[in-house]
């Protein structure tokens, strides 16, 4: 089986599976000029703060996370998206079973 995903319709509710206790990803295009991660989250697991070099745009495909952005928190539930802007603090942490894309486009 092919790892290229291009061309192919794709259900991200389904495409990575929830793990008991832990935190999954799988990248789904790795291109000089960005990535796209999906993500899946067992309820209380999350990701530390952090910073990146580049905007960041979680697309919620499942449950519910809060998104704590330079101290603020956003809740935000399937079907809706935040953009996480570059070089601020911020973390993830999932208040239900939660799944998302990662959509980073690095600058030039």
């Amino acid at each position: 089986m092919s790892n290229d995903l291009r061309g192919q319709v794709l259900t991200l509710s389904s495409f990575v599976d929830y793990s008991a206790g832990s935190v999954v990803s799988k990248t789904m295009l790795d291109k000089k000029a960005g990535t796209l991660t999906l993500f899946s989250f067992d309820q209380g697991q999350g990701l530390s703060e952090h910073t990146a070099p580049y905007d960041a745009t979680v697309l919620v495909v499942d449950g519910e996370a809060t998104l704590v952005i330079d101290g603020k928190p956003i809740v935000a539930k399937a079907g809706e998206m935040v953009i996480m802007p570059a070089n601020i603090p911020h973390a993830v942490r999932a208040d239900t079973r939660f799944k998302m894309l990662l959509i980073m486009i690095r600058e030039k």
